[in-house]
């Protein structure tokens, strides 16, 4: 509770929404350091690690009465935050990089959420990066990208096309990603639009069917640098695996943790505040608290 909800900028304290996001990292941190350096320590969700640390933190205490609403509109508020990332296509434009989620089953675009008063692009570069450990920004174009909008989230990719098949792919982030693969847009055909999707060959997809229609566009208007090749595999084809993984090599994780910061607390969408909205901390109990921590 002191390092990642009380010793931070007081702009961060001014409501539930960011000290939520606090909490959150403070979660990361003990998944990708405390458990796996402590086997004997339990892995818990987001919503058990919350309520063990508003019970075991004299400041947060009050409000445990209240966790479950909190819990609530934090989880309706995240959904509102922007998403970017990037669309990353080979030299012949006939294969993307997708990225398998660390406990689910699904494939999607390299992405994630805004940082506060970041701007799209650079979400892109950082996103991309964290998942990847690629670095787009030299080959990134603001104008190339498509957008979405599904319910209150909008979600921007930028098409960043021309990457060689032989590029080093590994994410610099902990327990989030699990394989990357280059995968055939060709097989990524589904039946439908929907959020999630099937591809032709079983593949199941997040976020990456409503964005191909808008990609087979752009490159119908964008010849490849190389000419689609016969000799080229048929399937994807993973570049890199986490170790214990099922299929694929047994690759190890990245080990450098990136510095994952409060979400952007401004998204688009502006509706009226819910009910913990324009919560304050009473800044007294928590240096009395402070002091009375160090006192002891």
């Amino acid at each position: 509770c002191s390092r990642f909800v009380l010793n931070v900028p007081k702009e961060d304290q001014q409501s539930f929404e960011r000290i939520l996001f606090l909490v959150e990292y403070a979660h990361w941190f003990y998944e990708d350091n405390s458990v796996e350096n402590n086997p004997s320590l339990k892995s818990l969700t987001l919503k058990e690690f919350t309520s063990l640390l508003f019970n075991n933190c004299e400041v947060l205490k009050p409000y445990v009465a209240h966790i479950d609403d909190i819990f609530k509109d934090f989880t309706s508020y995240k959904v509102r935050v922007p998403v970017t990332g990037a669309i990353i296509l080979d030299e012949t434009y006939e294969r993307c990089i997708l990225v398998k989620g660390w406990k689910g089953s699904s494939w999607s675009f390299p992405r994630g959420k805004k940082n506060k008063d970041e701007e799209d692009h650079n979400c892109a570069i950082r996103e991309v990066l964290e998942e990847t450990g690629f670095d787009v920004s030299k080959l990134l174009n603001k104008d190339d990208y498509i957008e979405m909008i599904f319910g209150q989230q909008r979600v921007r990719l930028y098409i960043v096309a021309g990457v060689k098949d032989d590029t080093s792919f590994a994410p610099l982030t902990k327990k989030e990603i699990s394989e990357i693969a280059w995968q055939r847009l060709d097989d990524l055909q589904p039946a439908n639009e929907d959020v999630i999707s099937r591809g032709i060959t079983g593949l199941k997809l997040y976020m990456v069917a409503p964005f191909l229609a808008s990609l087979k566009s752009w490159i119908s208007l964008h010849p490849p640098p190389i000419a689609p090749r016969s000799d080229r595999p048929m399937k994807g084809l993973t570049v890199w695996k986490a170790k214990g993984g099922s299929t694929g090599s047994s690759t190890t994780t990245a080990e450098n943790q990136p510095n994952k910061a409060v979400a952007d607390m401004n998204p688009s969408d502006s509706r009226p505040g819910r009910s913990f909205r324009n919560f304050q901390f009473d800044t007294g109990p928590i240096f009395q608290a402070i002091d009375a921590a160090f006192s002891s």
